[in-house]
């Protein structure tokens, strides 16, 4: 099966380098994502299905890059929620001591009010493989998955076979990662990971 990771078009809380998680916002048109749109739709093949967080900026770029498909929305592909940190950005959370804390972990301590990357990522992995079995069961060759950085992040750990870490995935808005899976997915049996 052939898989196609795609990160979501950039939104304003992106540009202001914010922690968007919960917050729904729509992605930002203009010159800049018309190119994106371009480039993606020369690299991209059709595809059987496409699947897509809940949130509107991940629906608004699947349809960009997928007119008319009809899109299979998985909740498990939300982004993390970032709890009290939720559309802040460093500016505003470099005094609390609590954010310092988070940052001391390697971002490994629980947001507050939040969840832990272990959590999230565990939530993300868990969909991703109840989807691509469902694809598998469907006899679905080819699929896109148009969703978060954080997701990608978490999915592409879990599944690369040289056990780089959860941030050596960390995508751009608007990136996307090839992915070719084996008949059974398992944490660590994908060769074949690259960036688009």
């Amino acid at each position: 099966m052939e898989l196609y990771l795609i990160r979501h078009w950039k939104t304003k809380g992106n540009l202001e380098k914010r922690y968007i998680g919960t917050t729904d916002e729509p992605i930002l048109s203009g010159s800049e994502r018309d190119l994106w749109e371009k480039r993606l739709h020369r690299i991209l093949p059709d595809v059987s299905c496409v699947a897509v967080s809940p949130m509107k900026r991940c629906r608004e770029s699947a349809e960009l890059l997928f007119p008319g498909k009809k899109q299979e929305v998985c909740d498990a592909f939300r982004e993390c929620d970032f709890g009290q940190f939720e559309n802040r950005n460093y500016e505003e959370l470099k005094n609390r001591p609590e954010y310092q804390r988070w940052i001391d972990s390697g971002g490994m301590e629980a947001f507050p009010g939040g969840e832990s990357r272990e959590r999230f990522a565990g939530r993300c992995v868990e969909g991703f493989v109840q989807k691509v079995t469902e694809l598998q069961e469907r006899k679905i060759e080819r699929a896109a998955f148009v969703v978060h950085g954080g997701t990608i992040m978490a999915i592409l750990e879990w599944l690369d076979h040289k056990q780089r870490p959860f941030y050596q995935w960390q995508a751009e808005n608007g990136a996307a990662f090839y992915v070719r899976t084996e008949r059974e997915i398992l944490r660590g049996t994908c060769k074949e990971i690259r960036k688009l």
